[in-house]
């Protein structure tokens, strides 16, 4: 069954307004840290994310060693944004960060 989001989806979240380049985010962002690994199964991943977007969440927060494994999060997000997001895309922030070493 394909997932429709929620058409309130705007009315219950705060949204703040973030400097001078007038992006808002929610009150609420969703990390997707451990997670997001290889040990949770991909549809558990796509239904957490569904549903934070039903509920006005619309940050993402990744980084190069979320996982496990390091790097596993960003990969399985990819997929949820090219599968159910890929007509919301400009809905959606998605933010990430680097600097901590991801292999030995």
């Amino acid at each position: 069954m394909a997932w429709h989001p929620a058409e309130n989806r705007y009315q219950s979240m705060k949204y703040n307004r973030t400097g001078a380049s007038g992006l808002k985010l929610p009150a609420i962002s969703l990390g997707l840290w451990h997670n997001f690994g290889d040990d949770t199964p991909h549809q558990t991943k796509r239904a957490i994310c569904q549903r934070a977007f039903d509920l006005g969440i619309t940050h993402f927060d990744l980084a190069n060693n979320y996982g496990p494994p390091p790097g596993s999060a960003e990969e399985a997000f990819g997929e949820i944004l090219r599968t159910d997001f890929a007509s919301l895309r400009d809905e959606i922030i998605v933010s990430s960060k680097a600097g901590y070493g991801m292999w030995p």
